[in-house]
């Protein structure tokens, strides 16, 4: 069978106008699509720049409704839940997205980092730490490890947050060995708790030797020596801890004064404290050097001076209204039936004064804290009482 050249010149332009009319269709279809998607996101962005956050958020679903492959616009939603308060709907954003199987390895990290987050928000620690997990040997690894060291600080899970400070210590992004020294003070003031002394003591060996310089590990092993009626030991320990770190001595001076007087050495605390008050003065100072039968040394050359005498030597130093009232509590008034409704109301004044104070938020306590209960801080609390500040 012949080929006749008419057909092709027939079939030619048959074809073009198909293909034509084919383009036509999909330009429009999809110029249609960009229209309603952009108008959309656009519009929920205007609504967001001027803090209209409700309207926002359903401009913002109408775009993923129209183009449900959009990730930027998913996390964009997640986000503006999770800052609403709507933990729920935010879980269920981040969810649907770890559950696509088109997602690139770094939007997954980046999803599963905001599904942590909106758990961390919404108090599901538990749930939290799973998905914090999920984020090892990821971009987000350092920030979720901080974040689980914060979960298990706050739940007291003291041995989980020293393996994760050891992990973040052992990055080299900072310095974490004041913090595991804590750790391992905290877990072995647990083994005291439960009788376990020997346990204790090597929890506690462990932290000095991770942090020399810090106060707490040589406090609580001095405690845990007077407890075990090692006194000369305790004594030392804490006569070592005065020379590396003077500033802290009025949260010891009192145990120091009791292992000196279980030891016998006395006159040995006496001069340290002394020595000590002159340079800072303080109460809890005064208070040890009077218990120990000693006085400031503005009292020393006084005739026949009595323990109160140091209040009135301390008062010379600086102004205390809890020398005052304490000096007061011993004195004798003209009308005495009167003092003790009058030392009760100066009691009650200067208890306020005799707290402790946080540096970084502020909260007080009559307790000294290493780790803050109100923001959950590491060694905020200035070592002397609110007065003293």
């Amino acid at each position: 069978m012949d080929f006749d050249p008419s057909w092709l010149l027939i079939s030619l332009p048959v074809a073009f106008v198909l293909g034509w009319l084919a383009s036509r269709f999909d330009i429009r279809q999809l110029k249609l699509e960009n229209r309603q998607a952009p108008k959309a996101y656009f519009r929920g962005l205007n609504f967001l720049l001027n803090e209209q956050q409700d309207q926002a958020i359903d401009a913002f679903i109408e775009a993923v409704q129209n183009d449900p492959d959009t990730q930027e616009l998913h996390f964009a939603l997640g986000n503006l839940f999770r800052r609403r308060g709507e933990y729920q709907r935010a879980v269920r954003v981040h969810e649907h997205l770890l559950g696509r199987g088109d997602l690139s390895r770094s939007d997954r990290e980046r999803a599963q980092h905001a599904l942590a987050q909106d758990f961390l928000r919404a108090g599901l620690l538990d749930r939290a730490e799973a998905a914090l997990q999920k984020l090892e040997g990821t971009r987000y690894e350092n920030e979720a490890r901080l974040a689980l060291l914060a979960i298990y600080e706050r739940s007291r899970e003291w041995a989980q947050a020293a393996d994760v400070a050891q992990k973040l210590d052992e990055s080299d992004q900072a310095s974490y060995s004041t913090r595991r020294a804590h750790h391992l003070c905290e877990q072995a003031t647990e083994r005291v708790a439960a009788g376990d002394l020997p346990g204790a003591g090597k929890l506690l060996a462990q932290a000095v030797e991770l942090a020399p310089q810090a106060p707490r590990p040589a406090i609580d092993t001095a405690n845990l020596q007077l407890r075990k009626g090692e006194a000369n030991a305790a004594f030392d320990t804490l006569a070592a801890l005065s020379e590396t770190s003077p500033l802290a001595l009025p949260l010891y001076a009192a145990t120091l004064q009791q292992a000196a007087m279980a030891a016998h050495r006395e006159a040995d605390a006496l001069e340290l404290l002394q020595r000590r008050y002159v340079e800072s003065p303080s109460i809890d100072v005064l208070e040890a050097l009077m218990a120990l039968g000693g006085k400031p040394s503005a009292t020393a050359e006084e005739p026949n001076p009595t323990p109160r005498d140091g209040y009135i030597a301390h008062l010379a130093q600086q102004p205390s209204l809890v020398a005052a009232s304490r000096w007061l509590a011993g004195e004798r008034f003209e009308h005495e039936q009167f003092h003790p409704q009058v030392q009760r109301a100066l009691d009650q004044a200067t208890r306020p004064l005799m707290r402790y104070r946080c540096a970084a938020c502020g909260f007080e306590a009559h307790q000294y804290f290493w780790h803050c209960p109100g923001c959950q801080a590491w060694d905020s609390y200035p070592p002397r009482r609110v007065e003293e500040l």
